[in-house]
């Protein structure tokens, strides 16, 4: 790092507030000569860092599009859009754009299991943290759940860092080699970020770019969209571990008689029943086969794993149980902000009346074949918030009872009229939550603040 020179932070978020305060503490040392943090929106809670960050030396940038002056390096945050006007500037006046996880990762000193995939990331990273942590391994999960992994630097007891890795993050990667690399799927998603689903593809699996043959891929080759980077990562070299619910491959993970089952040098090792896990549907039962075989592959035995896969409980906003109001069951899955996020929560209510929560800001997804999908898996629709008459103009087409709300909170009480004792209500949104909150978690808050105040009119 000696001798950096000028750096720059592009974003003002989580991950860009912590490279910040990196920096600023590298330039107090003489390794920086300057921090610039730029920021294209400029809102109160924006200016309330900005003075926080300046106060530590850096030089702030707010609502601006064009940058001044030459930099060695900048560090990008993950919200900033490779076809925006801020990031082509960055790129004119930048000898190196990375970003925050690759930027980490270059002063880590500790090994790296990172996982990507359309859905199931954080669900997946929670999982092997909770494992590694049963096998008496210290971990921290980083990244887009629990620290920005560039904070996590400074935790000196921390044995191994579980990165959940979007791709926004690993296309701006360039040295980035964990031990144990996680592609869980690959489905269409923020093609209106990518552009394509192509460019989309490229960036998720540049997580196996630098893997060699000491370290790991696991890979979920059910997924169709996963699949065939089982064979070109093999072919790099890199041992691959092939994870699927219905075959049996070497040095896999699978599902042998309804009990997960790692296929490991010195047989099968037989782990606990899927109908054990506390968390939902046959994806849940897919990520904690890759949770196991990435735990297992740091060290974690049997009997860890089993303890750790039977205590792991659902994350927040992830199917995650609300409650039972007048008999009907409430789900929040407001994590669910593409289509087959959705058809995941349709698979785990099978054979239950359900009542499905769409909507949001779409992220340029086609919404016919999840109206299709919906349709043959749920009782009814609930469309609200921004996309809900393109949503409507989908469902056009299949046979299904649909109701349009305005807001989330209007698609509730909807719900609430329509549901009967016995059913199941999720919300599954297959939208970003922009339209209406700040994040899906602002959204999946309010939803459970909605449905415990159904239960309170119940009382």
């Amino acid at each position: 790092m000696s001798g950096m020179g000028d750096a720059l932070v592009l974003g003002l978020g989580k991950s860009g507030r912590a490279v910040a305060r990196r920096l600023a503490e590298l330039m107090r040392s003489g390794d920086v000569r300057s921090v610039t943090v730029a920021d294209a929106g400029d809102s109160e809670a924006l200016r309330t860092s900005a003075t926080e960050l300046g106060e530590l030396g850096a030089r702030v940038l707010l609502g601006v599009q064009e940058l001044p002056d030459h930099y060695a390096l900048c560090v990008a945050s993950p919200g900033i859009p490779p076809h925006s006007q801020l990031m082509r500037a960055a790129r004119s006046v930048c000898d190196h754009v990375v970003s925050e996880i690759e930027f980490a990762f270059q002063r880590s000193g500790v090994p790296w299991i990172a996982v990507t995939g359309t859905n199931g990331k954080t669900t997946t990273t929670a999982l092997i943290t909770h494992l590694l942590r049963a096998g008496g391994i210290v971990a921290a999960s980083v990244g887009n759940i629990g620290f920005a992994a560039t904070d996590a630097l400074a935790l000196d007891d921390v044995e191994v860092l579980v990165a959940e890795v979007s791709s926004f993050q690993l296309a701006l990667t360039e040295t980035f080699q964990p031990k144990v690399a996680v592609l869980l799927n690959i489905t269409p998603d923020h093609i209106d970020w990518h552009g394509s689903l192509e460019a989309y593809t490229a960036d998720k699996t540049r997580i196996f770019a630098n893997l060699s043959g000491e370290d790991l891929a696991v890979i979920d080759v059910d997924d169709a969209g996963s699949a065939p980077f089982a064979e070109s990562v093999a072919a790099q070299g890199v041992p691959v571990a092939r994870v699927s619910r219905s075959h049996r491959y070497e040095g896999g993970a699978t599902s042998v008689g309804g009990v997960l089952t790692l296929e490991t040098e010195g047989g099968p090792l037989r782990l606990i029943r899927a109908d054990e896990l506390q968390i939902r549907g046959a994806h849940n039962v897919s990520n904690a086969l890759a949770a196991a075989a990435a735990a297992n592959a740091l060290g974690v035995d049997a009997v860890d794993l089993r303890e750790g896969l039977r205590t792991f409980e659902p994350i927040e906003h992830r199917l995650e149980p609300v409650r039972t109001v007048g008999g009907v069951d409430w789900y929040n899955d407001s994590k669910a902000t593409n289509p087959d996020a959705v058809y995941q929560a349709l698979r785990a209510f099978e054979g239950r009346r359900l009542i499905v929560l769409l909507g949001g800001r779409n992220k340029g997804n086609d919404f016919i074949p999840l109206a299709e999908q919906v349709a043959r898996s749920a009782t009814a629709a609930v469309l609200f918030g921004e996309s809900r008459i393109e949503l409507a103009g989908a469902f056009d087409g299949v046979d299904m009872y649909t109701v349009e709300a305005v807001t989330l909170h209007d698609a509730v009480e909807v719900a609430a009229s329509l549901a009967e004792p016995g059913d199941v209500v999720v919300l599954s949104p297959a939208c970003a939550s922009f339209d209406e909150f700040r994040s899906y978690e602002h959204r999946g808050d309010e939803f459970k603040r909605y449905v415990t105040e159904l239960a309170g009119e119940e009382r």
